[in-house]
């Protein structure tokens, strides 16, 4: 069971999750946040759909390396994968 960080953080188990994959203590944060806002899961639905820039955009906010050089479709799976 997932230890309670208090009200700032929304989703402990993806915060822990987050945390042991090496984000910082922010990033865990914001993403965990998100995806307990439901923000992450309606984003997802429709990668396929945004653009390039958007996507990019997006890889860029959440931290996403080497997404300079990355296609339309990689930047749709690498989000995906976070």
């Amino acid at each position: 069971m997932a230890k309670d960080h208090g009200p700032s953080i929304k989703d402990d188990e993806t915060y822990e999750a987050l945390r042991a994959d090496g984000a910082s203590m922010e990033k865990a944060a914001r993403i965990a946040n998100a995806r307990a806002g439901g923000s992450l899961d309606a984003r997802g639905s429709d990668l396929d759909d945004r653009t390039k820039d958007d996507l990019y955009e997006e890889a860029q906010r959440i931290g996403i390396a080497g997404r300079s050089t990355m296609t339309k479709a990689e930047l749709v799976a690498a989000i995906r994968d976070r």
